[in-house]
């Protein structure tokens, strides 16, 4: 059952619009530019809920004729048409959980591996592999900025930019410390390791996206493109690094065959990251990001994968557990998705 209050929102969007009528409205262009996108979400959220909830009653009437009727072809029918609609109910349920300003922006999706040499590295791959495929079987597109792949196996450090309506607001649940314990394959005793990897999400922004940046604080490395990357990398000798001194945030692009364009990618992607610890405000952000990136270990984590010596996967901010480690590493991560969105 969706939880949602259409009166009130119906309210503000009158509210919102009123104030859109007034002759100074779009005296402030960035400011109404806003409050219009605000109205659009709004407006969309209860057209939405207007036509599902329409259309599931219309069903649900039919539903009942066919009962009457013992009509079991029809009532089948009818039964997969109901079973749509709540997954589509489903889905717009989530969505208005997502309520933060950028929820609805494409994204970039960083992974780091941390603490653990080798078999980090190859946890690092396992994650990408994870992500892609979550893109994949919910339509998202992507492609693959920047790899550096590890000396034995994985990688060790790969950015994605992706494109699709609230790709941000799912994937932002997803941002912090991955923690690995299994047998690891790289050591010829057999042992159990620990392993880690750090995720980093942020939103993309438009063109005009107003960051100050010092070009004195800004180190730009170009280099060879390491490796061949997978189908979605073109090696280059054009790839770009753009180190950010003051917070040591990084940004790397390498798709691109013109350095040039690389630079121009590295930097849309760094002003991104600053402009997201800018707008959040949190205590001592900047240093919580050093500690993401420099300090990807034990006690830091979001979420435990653990393949031995028993199967489970827990995500520590949410306490949701799942089992079948196999179908979560290959890609079946909606249940923490959820769960955290629903808990913020």
């Amino acid at each position: 059952m969706i939880i949602f209050d259409l009166e009130e929102l119906e309210q503000e969007l009158s509210e919102l619009r009123e104030e859109m009528n007034a002759p100074n409205f779009w005296d402030d262009q960035e400011r109404a530019k806003k409050k219009s996108k605000l109205a659009d979400r709004k407006e969309e959220k209860i057209i939405t809920y207007k036509d599902l909830t329409e259309e599931l009653e219309e069903i649900e009437l039919l539903y009942e004729l066919a009962s009457e009727e013992d009509n079991e072809e029809e009532l089948e029918e009818l039964e997969e048409r109901i079973a749509r609609i709540e997954e589509q109910m489903d889905s717009f349920q989530l969505k208005l959980f997502m309520d933060g300003k950028f929820d609805d922006r494409d994204c970039y999706l960083g992974i780091n591996a941390g603490a653990g040499g080798t078999d980090a590295q190859d946890w690092a791959g396992m994650l990408m592999r994870m992500y892609t495929r979550w893109l994949e079987r919910n339509d998202f597109s992507y492609q693959t900025l920047e790899i550096s792949e590890g000396e034995e196996a994985g990688v060790k450090s790969a950015t994605l930019e992706i494109e699709g309506e609230w790709s941000f607001g799912y994937l932002k649940a997803e941002a912090g410390v991955h923690r690995l314990v299994r047998i690891s394959p790289f050591d010829s005793a057999g042992r159990r390791h620990t392993s880690f990897a750090s995720v980093n999400v942020t939103p993309q922004f438009e063109d005009d996206l107003e960051v100050q940046i010092d070009e004195n604080d800004l180190r730009v490395d170009t280099f060879r493109a390491s490796g061949a990357g997978g189908q979605h990398v073109n090696v280059t000798d054009s790839a770009v690094r753009i180190t950010h001194e003051p917070t040591g945030l990084v940004a790397t692009c390498q798709n691109e065959r013109s350095q040039h364009k690389n630079r121009e990618t590295a930097m849309k992607i760094l002003k991104s990251r600053l402009y997201q610890l800018k707008m959040e405000k949190r205590a001592e952000k900047i240093e919580e990001v050093q500690g993401e990136l420099k300090d990807i270990e034990w006690g830091s984590q979001i979420r435990s994968y653990v393949l031995h010596p028993y199967q489970k996967i827990k995500d520590h901010r949410t306490e949701v557990e799942v089992g079948d480690t196999e179908s979560v590493l290959d890609g079946e991560i909606d249940p923490f998705i959820q769960a955290y969105l629903k808990k913020k």
